[in-house]
């Protein structure tokens, strides 16, 4: 049993949620690369995807929603970075297929791909979209902004 004291996660707007929540575990190198604060993605954010959000599985669903109304599927992206949890390489091309399940997004976004012919969620932050529409394009920098941050549900 250990004696030391968990923190309580932050929200966004710097309160403390009192809940369990997961952090996006980013690696050393993006960890070095926290986007400066963006007013206006913030703004947006707060706005569109966790607006009446009153708790992690609210802001997941917000975002859950926010993502699949937004992006344009199928399209092609990039795998930008190894992920545990994920098969996909450095480098890799996919084909985006839709979002995952809405039950299986309640701690990461996934999305499922079509991999070595079968379907596989993987978590939207570790994928690039290649030459995406502009409704997608700010999707991924919004859900890439939200994870670069350290944001949590």
């Amino acid at each position: 049993m250990s004696c030391r004291r968990q923190a309580k996660p932050i929200s966004p707007d710097g309160r403390e949620s009192g809940r369990p929540s997961v952090r996006y575990v980013l690696t050393a190198k993006s960890a070095m690369k926290k986007p400066a604060k963006n007013r206006i993605r913030e703004e947006r954010i707060r706005n569109e995807v966790i607006v009446d959000a009153y708790g992690p599985q609210e802001q997941a669903m917000g975002w859950y929603y926010y993502l699949d109304g937004k992006m344009r599927f199928p399209f092609q992206a990039r795998c930008t970075v190894t992920r545990t949890v994920s098969p996909l390489r450095k480098g890799e091309t996919v084909e985006v297929r839709r979002m995952a399940p809405e039950e299986a997004c309640s701690s990461d976004m996934l999305v499922l791909i079509r991999w070595q012919g079968r379907s596989l969620a993987v978590p939207l932050s570790q994928l690039a979209a290649v030459i995406p529409d502009n409704a997608t394009a700010e999707a991924f920098s919004d859900w890439h902004y939200w994870v670069g941050q350290s944001y949590l549900f």
